[in-house]
């Protein structure tokens, strides 16, 4: 510089240079900074890539059987040996690019658990994607109704043995009985004594006697259990759910009218409802439940036309003639209503059963039981196997308001029973389990890197 020494020019130039020097190491140090870091996460992303890869991979190899017969997505996991161990998923994702990575599963879910909440969900999905949501939201209308014939049955339960306990009390304290002959109300206890199927299964239909073993049934066994909370997944709930449940059930499986498969049962849908070991319970049991869903809207209905009440009225006057206690022939004409109504719900259910059509109210056109016609019910004689009223609802309709009102969660493992079942018999595989059927996981994976860094990150798969 101008008026410099020499001295002061030489410590100003060996200033500048230790500046430039410091300047250059800083910028040297953060290139490799900004190089090492890219490094690592290059490798970060590899490692990630890698283990998205392979979990695809891995997640690939879903139950095609399962499928293609119940289009239900999951990952049979213990590869056809029987025997679940998470040792397998481990040595599929090493297979696939993945063994470098260190592994451990955070979180699993099977079909079966919580519930059976995966299958439920995927049941859901399938029937919403296929069939859309305007259809559910048809049924979720008539859910109220559903309900309150179910409610209904319940109390007109209570109601047809309070009714018959206050014919018997006065028939005791009058020390009186009714006659055998022509009786509707003797008639009505032989009825009631007699299984239920003699009664409502029409002639052209022959019963099943298939059964299993409960004991081999997920529903019975002790099950294989994942563990961890899937909360953060969202899936469909609340009734629409329970509708498209139904709707699957009766997609996939058969029913007593539908004459059946060849599967462990041929009533996989009575099965679904009632869990009992042979097609014949099962059908018996849902046979009752629809009984009494019948028997309150006849009962109701009887109860307003006159000229039933009149013809049950003068009978119960006939049998009672000679007690000559008014209370008694009220008491008796009531018995004789419910068990008019009774008859003609044994009635809807044989007509049921046989492929025919049963309105939810009925009609003096649509009423089919004669008063002289309940005597001769259930025996030799008797040869109706029920109307088909135009308009009324088929047996898979019936059974569509039994699955809603039937607690989902024990639906759903009777409906894994027959999906297991059904595989393992028709498709000859024996190592097949649903609770080792892997729907949802998150590995945890760990990597090391030089210098001994390490890079933790978690991977999510689930069906849908």
């Amino acid at each position: 510089m101008p008026g410099q020494t020499p001295e002061g020019e030489k410590l100003y130039k060996g200033e500048i240079t230790a500046y430039l020097s410091i300047v250059f190491i800083l910028l040297v140090t953060f290139m490799g900074a900004a190089l090492e870091s890219a490094s690592i996460q290059t490798a970060k992303n590899y490692y990630r890539a890698d283990m998205n890869r392979a979990i695809e991979c891995m997640f690939a190899e879903y139950q095609k059987e399962l499928l293609e017969e119940y289009d239900i997505f999951a990952l049979e996991g213990s590869y056809e040996t029987g025997a679940y161990s998470e040792g397998g998923l481990f040595r599929r994702l090493a297979y696939y690019g993945a063994d470098s990575i260190g592994q451990e599963v955070r979180r699993i879910q099977f079909l079966t658990d919580n519930g059976c909440q995966a299958f439920c969900e995927q049941a859901a999905f399938y029937m919403k994607h296929k069939y859309g949501l305007s259809g559910a939201e048809r049924l979720l209308e008539k859910t109220g109704l559903w309900k309150r014939q179910e409610e209904e049955a319940e109390k007109y339960g209570q109601v047809e043995e309070e009714k018959q306990a206050e014919l018997s009390r006065l028939l005791e304290e009058n020390e009186g009985e009714l006659p055998d002959q022509d009786n509707p109300v003797a008639h009505f206890d032989m009825l009631k004594s007699t299984p239920l199927l003699a009664l409502v299964t029409p002639r052209s239909m022959q019963v099943s006697e298939k059964s299993v073993l409960l004991s081999d049934m997920a529903s019975h066994r002790g099950l294989n259990a994942g563990y961890g909370d899937f909360t953060d997944v969202p899936g469909p709930s609340g009734t629409t759910c329970d509708i498209l449940f139904g709707e699957y059930v009766l997609e996939h499986f058969s029913a007593a009218s539908a004459g059946g498969r060849a599967g462990a049962l041929d009533y996989e849908i009575e099965y679904i409802l009632e869990g009992k070991a042979s097609d014949r319970e099962n059908l018996e049991g849902v046979a009752g439940r629809l009984l009494f869903l019948r028997f309150v809207p006849n009962y109701l209905y009887i109860q307003t036309d006159s000229e039933m009440r009149a013809e049950a009225e003068g009978l119960a006057l006939t049998l009672c003639s000679l007690l000559a206690v008014p209370a008694i022939s009220e008491a008796a004409a009531q018995v004789i209503l419910l068990a008019w109504a009774y008859g003609e719900s044994i009635l809807d259910i044989r007509a049921l059963l046989g492929g025919n059509r049963v309105p939810l109210t009925k009609t003096k056109e649509s009423w089919q039981l004669g008063l002289s016609s309940l005597l001769t019910l259930g025996t030799a004689e008797d040869r109706s196997d029920g109307a088909d009223v135009e308009g009324g609802l088929k047996y898979e309709e019936y059974i569509r308001m039994l699955l809603f009102l039937e607690r989902k969660e024990d639906a759903a493992i009777r409906a894994l029973d027959m999906i297991e079942q059904d595989l393992r018999i028709r498709r000859g595989q024996s190592y097949f389990y649903v609770d080792y059927c892997v729907s949802k996981v998150e590995f945890f994976s760990t990597c090391t890197f030089r210098r001994g860094i390490t890079y933790c990150f978690p991977t999510y798969f689930g069906y849908r």
